[in-house]
């Protein structure tokens, strides 16, 4: 399959890094000479400089023979023309636009057809989101939809004096009183595959698949907060925050903004005339204090800085914010991040990047290939979704009798819309949805994960 990406910024690259090591043929189109020298050193992809809604420059790139086409400059009016004027050297082209201006959101679907999209990314309006559902279970630092909704992968972590405590999984069930299953604990930064025998302990991550109506019994069973949010502070008022506030005003809650820059404060008050707008510097103890910290319900930093995002976060958990959430650009220091009290953290750009790449696999719809893809454990797992085909080996046959690799779980199935956790007994039939979770390995086809 042949990928063309246009800009090489925070999103194209991390598109180049995760699509190369799936070993698609890719092409790079870049203004900067220095950006693709980078680039096509790292990786094993043809690098053209030019202006990516040039004819002549895409003719280079081969368009015309290219199978889809990601505009992700920083530009959205350069996106728009680039896919439009791909489309027009290659109909059959499928192409994808990261839009982010606020303004165009309402017109969306029109810009589509009149573009002639295959598909719009938002980063930010998908952290937005993201931020709202996590908002919705307190407990749980990071939330993942399988099975057309019907199964969750959720991560929560092992506090102190939780009843989790020196639990071993084989007793799991009987501490929590519901149907859950543990794929991958992550413990002093490293991502096992546990067996029955093990022990959680104190500070440990695990990533838990469920129905939603067996992690609301977990939740509740664990003691963790289940209710919802009614006061939120967000620090900063940049395009996350704009597209948070409008979706948590619509639930009723009230929601306080505080941002540095008066004249972004006085555009924010006209979009946001519910919203309580302060201007002021949310790094300074005092701003935050005056604002009621110590008893909001949320603290979420949005800020254009990681540094300063993560400072405020830390001051919210020393405040004791039941929830903090908080926005990285870079997510790559996963043994800091995993030492510091930061709550759920968010990546507009890798939420992002995660929907094109599902995109991309759907378009190449290989036999078997997986559905959807989503990074867990700091980059060290990944939890896939699957169809069962007539090219699936093993079918109907226990999974206690099948010789599955080492650090792969199967975490769930889902059969004539009905979830189901696996055990030894369980098998899986074409038609069926399977979950899988690796750590260590990447499982491209359903059939590897069989040794």
């Amino acid at each position: 399959m042949k990928i063309i990406i246009a800009g090489d910024g925070k999103v194209g690259a991390t598109l180049v890094r995760q699509l190369s090591a799936e070993e698609y043929d890719l092409t790079l189109v870049d203004v900067n000479p220095n950006r693709l020298d980078s680039s096509s050193e790292r990786f094993d992809i043809m690098a053209v400089q030019g202006n990516c809604a040039s004819m002549e420059v895409l003719k280079e790139a081969g368009v015309e023979t290219a199978d889809l086409l990601i505009a992700a400059t920083s530009a959205d009016e350069v996106n728009l023309l680039c896919c439009l004027t791909a489309h027009g050297l290659n109909p059959r082209l499928h192409t994808i636009a990261r839009i982010r201006n606020p303004e165009y959101t309402g017109q969306i679907y029109k810009m589509r057809q009149a573009f002639a999209l295959s598909m719009t990314v938002n980063p930010e309006r998908q952290a937005a989101v993201e931020v709202e559902r996590l908002l919705k279970y307190p407990g749980f630092l990071k939330r993942e939809t399988f099975a057309k909704g019907r199964m969750e992968l959720v991560e929560l972590k092992v506090m102190p004096g939780s009843r989790l405590c020196n639990v071993t999984l084989n007793d799991l069930d009987s501490v929590v009183k519901c149907q859950i299953l543990v794929c991958v604990v992550v413990r002093e930064g490293k991502a096992v595959t546990p067996d029955g025998n093990f022990v959680l302990r104190e500070g440990d991550h695990i990533f838990v698949t469920a129905s939603i109506e067996n992690l609301t019994k977990l939740l509740k069973n664990l003691g963790i907060i289940t209710h919802k949010a009614k006061r939120i502070i967000i620090c900063g008022g940049g395009r996350v925050s704009i597209y948070l506030a409008k979706l948590l005003q619509k639930s009723g809650i009230t929601v306080q903004i505080i941002e540095k820059d008066r004249d972004k404060c006085e555009i924010l008050a006209a979009l946001l005339p519910s919203a309580c707008i302060v201007q002021g510097d949310a790094s300074d103890e005092q701003v935050l204090e005056s604002e009621g910290i110590s008893t909001c319900d949320a603290l979420i930093t949005m800020t254009g800085l990681d540094e300063l995002n993560m400072i405020i976060s830390l001051y919210g958990s020393k405040c004791k914010v039941p929830q903090i959430i908080t926005k990285l650009g870079r997510t790559n220091s996963n043994g800091i991040l995993d030492s510091l009290d930061l709550g759920s953290i968010i990546s507009p750009k890798e939420l992002c990047c995660n929907t094109i790449v599902r995109y991309v696999r759907a378009v190449e719809n290989q036999s078997g290939a997986a559905l959807a893809v989503h990074s867990i454990a700091d980059g060290q797992a990944e939890a896939a979704e699957f169809v069962v085909d007539e090219s699936t080996m093993h079918c109907n046959e226990p999974l206690k009798n099948l010789r599955i690799k080492a650090n792969v779980r199967v975490a769930g199935i889902l059969r004539s819309q009905t979830p189901e956790l696996p055990n030894g007994d369980s098998y899986f039939s074409k038609g069926d949805t399977v979950i899988i979770v690796t750590s260590g390995q990447v499982i491209y086809q359903i059939n590897d994960i069989f040794e």
